[in-house]
Formats: C-alpha cells, sequence, structure tokens
C-alpha cells in the first residue's frame, strides 16, 4: 500500500514562501508521475499545478505558477516550493503520484495566501 504524507502548508502573506513536503513509502523514482494538485476553495475540481515524469523530461508546471514553483524530489521525497505566493494560491494542496496499476493520493495540506 503505498502512502503519501504532506507536510508543509500554513498561513502566508502575499509575496511569501512556503515549502511544501510529501514523504511516499515508496521511491519517488518509481513512479510514472508524481507531482502535486491543489483545490482552491470553493471548487470541487482539483487542479494539476506541477509534476515530474519518470523519464525526465522537463517537469510541468501550470500557467499560473510558471516562475514562482519548483518542483523537486529525491529518493523518497517530493518537494513544491512556493514563492511570490498570490492570495489565488490558497487552497488544500494534494500530493498525487501514478504507476500502470493505480493512482495515488495524499491526505492533502492547506496553504491561505493573505493580503
Amino acid at each position: 500500500q503505498v502512502q503519501l504524507v504532506e507536510s508543509g502548508g500554513g498561513l502566508v502573506q502575499a509575496g511569501g514562501s512556503l515549502t511544501l513536503s510529501c514523504v511516499s513509502s515508496r521511491s519517488t523514482g518509481n513512479f510514472t508521475k508524481i507531482g502535486w494538485y491543489r483545490q482552491a476553495p470553493g471548487k470541487d475540481q482539483r487542479e494539476l499545478v506541477a509534476s515530474i515524469s519518470k523519464e525526465g523530461i522537463t517537469p510541468y508546471y501550470t500557467w499560473s505558477i510558471k516562475g514562482r514553483f519548483t518542483i523537486s524530489n529525491t529518493e523518497n521525497t517530493v518537494y513544491l516550493q512556493m514563492n511570490a505566493l498570490k492570495p489565488e494560491d490558497t487552497g488544500d494542496y494534494y500530493c498525487w503520484a501514478c504507476d500502470n496499476r493505480s493512482t495515488y493520493w495524499g491526505q492533502g495540506t492547506h496553504v491561505t495566501v493573505s493580503l
């Protein structure tokens, strides 16, 4: 059973920084893709924010966070460094991974960006 455990969320002022961490019970290199989704307040759908693929192709970033967020990983942890945070970055951030059998989700960590 794969477990993904996020940490690092919190309250930060606009322009500030946070680093989210996701510890995986499996080596991150064993997933086809691993990354971060977020769900904004009041929205039903989660948005893929950033991801890394096993092939090592350039990481994916959604347009709204390009140049501000950086995804990286080590053997068992994936990080999301978030800089120049904006109020619209507020939401629940979920670690996500997939392989050829299933998709895996963490429990989420909340980020609030205040003015």
